[in-house]
């Protein structure tokens, strides 16, 4: 075969490699910074792309993608003299890839510096319960900043964060102690205040009761005393309703006497030494037997008629 015709066969299996070769093909999230004859050109976004052979090439592959950097330990000063280590975390993603690639020369190392200077900063104006207790403060602050800087830089800060905060070994001794203290401290805090609840129950318990039994009491006393005044209104009623009958039968004088001795006989149970009987049942023919038998019994030393002399009567 004729050499010319083996070296159009390599020069077209060259040609088509090189072409071949020069077929770039950009994954999803990903940016491809284009130079032609070492000046920026073009950024090419996700898909098939073709740069000129000799001429052109790709400057820097970057990432879109949120990333996430986590710087080491750095010494700072608090507004009270206490030296800590600190470690921050920073999440960063690109927004434009020309300014990553042109802007800055080690991005990574800038924010790394940038982060620890204005930690310094932040921190210098603080003192150590308010760096312990503030991270949100602090990491916005941060964040702010850096966000502020970076965007010369192309790059967004999305958020930063204060992973450890290390203070010396005699803080954190003096630390503990005071945080034993302070739980002891709400412990007993606690227990007093659950023995005087339990104080308050049991005076309100004791309260109720009496409360309760003064009621109870109470109405024990009140329907004692209806009973009685029902009882007394009843033995009334009875007397009323006896009398009534009484006027209604019409009775004569004697049954009226001997209604009299009656009351005499209940009068001479008691201890009265002297009875003043009335006149008109004086000549009753049953009296002296009947006033016998009540002197008899009763041991009553004197009968006096109502219209005979105040002498003794001696049985």
């Amino acid at each position: 075969m004729d050499p010319v015709i083996w070296v159009l066969i390599i020069l077209a299996v060259l040609i088509i490699f090189i072409v071949i070769k020069n077929f770039q093909i950009v994954p999803q999230s990903y940016a491809y910074v284009i130079e032609r004859l070492g000046a920026y050109k073009t950024t090419w976004s996700t898909g098939l792309h073709l740069k000129v052979p000799f001429v052109e090439r790709v400057a820097k592959r970057v990432s879109l993608k949120e990333q996430v950097v986590d710087f080491p330990p750095q010494p700072v000063i608090t507004r009270d003299n206490v030296t800590m280590q600190i470690d921050t975390v920073v999440y960063f993603y690109i927004t434009d890839p020309k300014l990553y690639t042109y802007g800055v020369e080690n991005p990574l190392a800038a924010i790394e510096n940038l982060t620890a200077t204005t930690l310094r900063n932040i921190i210098g104006d603080l003192e150590l319960d308010n760096t312990l207790t503030s991270r949100d403060v602090i990491n916005t602050k941060i964040q702010v900043i850096l966000d502020e800087a970076t965007d010369a830089w192309g790059i967004k800060v999305k958020r930063v964060e204060l992973k450890n905060i290390l203070p010396p070994r005699e803080i954190q001794a003096a630390m503990e102690k005071q945080m034993k203290a302070e739980r002891e401290r709400r412990a007993k805090i606690l227990d007093a205040e659950g023995d005087k609840r339990s104080q308050i129950l049991v005076s309100e318990g004791l309260k109720e009761s009496a409360i309760l039994k003064a009621d109870a009491i109470k109405e024990s006393k009140i329907r004692e005393a209806q009973g009685e005044a029902e009882a007394i209104m009843t033995v009334q009623k009875a007397y009323a309703d006896s009398l009534k009958m009484l006027n209604a039968a019409a009775p004569t004088d004697k049954v009226i006497a001997l209604k009299s001795l009656e009351t005499f006989e209940k009068v001479a149970d008691g201890k009265a030494t002297k009875i003043i009987i009335p006149s008109e049942i004086q000549s009753m023919a049953t009296l002296a037997a009947t006033l016998k038998e009540m002197v008899t019994d009763n041991n009553i030393e004197q009968f006096v008629p109502v219209d005979a002399p105040q002498e003794k009567i001696k049985p």
